[in-house]
């Protein structure tokens, strides 16, 4: 019992670090920076806050290690109840990461191309500033599609949530349930015109965000329980 509290704060305090670095990286920056149907100003806002930029990059690198230790924890409180559904846990998790990385490629080129003095000076602005906005859209291809498996996961890990009751069970279904809202937003912006447009995109995720928050807090704060009840012998292989 003393293993898995210890386990479970160790996957707490990383999950912190994913939720602390997820919303300065892919909230607060982007809040700070992008401006709505105007890529002009938006790439005026990269020059003028170049450092904040960077700083989002820095946290969205450190997210991605975060995010990739996460999984592989989880997986130790969960292997010996279900390990099946532990290992699609992990497998769709760490899916996302080099997606992501490929993300973060894209931004760091489109700042690079409009700060870079060489560049300056060899290139054209306007060929500068269309090159970082194609960077910027790639930026946000990538993250589009890490979405997808950033709701993916959840699922396996909101039923093992809910099922052996190793943390409180009202998680496992904001899990589940948030899970299912990244899914559907990625098939209705695919499928369905003016959908990101709508209420049901903005909140669809919303209880995600409380069922991470949530599993991060208590795991941090009080460990994980021991699983119960504990499921047949024939699941755990």
């Amino acid at each position: 019992m003393a293993t898995q509290r210890r386990d479970g704060r160790w996957a707490g305090g990383v999950y912190l670090v994913v939720i602390a670095t997820g919303i300065f990286s892919l909230a607060y920056v982007p809040s700070a920076i992008s401006v709505a149907d105007d890529p002009a100003a938006t790439l005026a806002n990269v020059i003028a806050q170049a450092a904040l930029f960077r700083a989002g990059i820095a946290a969205f690198a450190l997210e991605q290690v975060a995010f990739l230790l996460l999984p592989l924890l989880l997986f130790r409180l969960w292997a010996a109840t279900h390990r099946r559904l532990a290992v699609l846990m992990v497998a769709l998790a760490v899916t996302a990461v080099p997606i992501a990385l490929a993300a973060l490629a894209h931004r760091l080129e489109a700042v690079n191309l409009l700060t870079d003095p060489a560049l300056a000076r060899a290139v054209s602005p306007e060929h500068l500033q269309a090159l970082a906005l194609a960077a910027l859209k790639g930026w946000s291809s990538h993250i589009f599609l890490a979405s997808l498996f950033w709701g993916l996961w959840l699922l396996p890990f909101g039923w093992l949530v809910w099922h052996t009751r190793v943390i409180p069970r009202l998680l496992g279904a904001l899990l589940m349930l948030g899970g299912l809202g990244y899914v559907l937003n990625v098939v209705g912006e695919l499928l369905i015109p003016g959908y990101a447009a709508t209420a049901l995109s903005h909140y669809a995720t919303v209880p995600a965000a409380l069922g991470e928050i949530g599993s991060g807090v208590w795991l941090l704060l009080f460990g994980a329980r021991p699983a119960t009840p504990a499921l047949p012998d024939d699941a755990r292989s």
